[in-house]
């Protein structure tokens, strides 16, 4: 798999991340922008933050990151990436013109911290019900530090993740080492999981949309290989 250029024009774009169920965006962001943003982000968390979810979450889910939401807490900054022209028209073009905007997370991975095991960001049953992650990359993700990203292309037209080992090597997975600057685009049924650090902690910023048909709390249940987790209870519904 080869990544997918930003020259190409939005609507091929988009039929591409229909049939895959996710797009990588080399050289997106300006590199200047990132540098800050990555600033602010090294900044907030220090070297250690505390896990902000339940040990029986973290240990059940092996979901080993951090959370923040810079822009509820009225950091003005991350709204630049969030108003970039070219984000706009893409996920216009994937999502149609009465898109949504969600929230946006920053996700710090601990060093030494196992990433996040395979999972679905929302309920698949529904086609109609998926949010987008739009996942911007402020630093360089490499296979020596760790923290990759694993993705199962055409999984979001799958249905249901199956049951099995929370971190498999599945023979048609792809693995992507997204550089500063980099946007990728992940449907929120398809099935994807983060590598285990190994060197320095990673961050990500995932500016989620959604279709205007979606729910609002559409992104309250995850579904893991061994269970359904909703947030908003903290408790294991599957």
């Amino acid at each position: 798999m080869q990544n997918i250029n930003s020259h190409l024009d939005y609507k091929t774009l988009a039929k591409v991340f229909w049939q895959q169920g996710f797009l990588v965006l080399e050289d997106f962001f300006d590199a200047s922008l990132m540098s800050t943003s990555q600033s602010m982000i090294t900044s907030h968390f220090g070297d250690s933050p505390a896990f902000a979810h339940d040990e029986q979450f973290i240990a059940l889910s092996k979901a080993e990151v951090v959370p923040w939401f810079p822009q509820q807490e009225g950091v003005k900054h991350f709204d630049k990436i969030e108003q970039n022209d070219k984000l706009q028209d893409l996920t216009t073009e994937i999502l149609g013109s009465d898109w949504k905007p969600q929230y946006c997370m920053v996700m710090f991975s601990k060093r030494d911290s196992d990433g996040q095991a395979w999972h679905q960001d929302c309920p698949p049953e529904d086609s109609s019900q998926f949010n987008l992650n739009r996942l911007v990359y402020t630093m360089d993700i490499n296979e020596q530090d760790g923290g990759q990203i694993y993705i199962k292309p055409g999984s979001h037209k799958q249905g249901a993740i199956t049951k099995g080992p929370l971190f498999e090597d599945f023979t048609d997975q792809i693995v992507l080492s997204p550089k500063k600057g980099t946007l990728v685009l992940l449907h929120g049924h398809c099935w994807h999981r983060v590598g285990a650090q190994n060197g320095k902690s990673r961050v990500s910023t995932n500016y989620r949309a959604a279709p205007q048909v979606a729910r609002d709390d559409i992104t309250d249940i995850c579904v893991y290989r061994n269970m359904r987790y909703q947030f908003s209870s903290s408790k294991i519904v599957g």
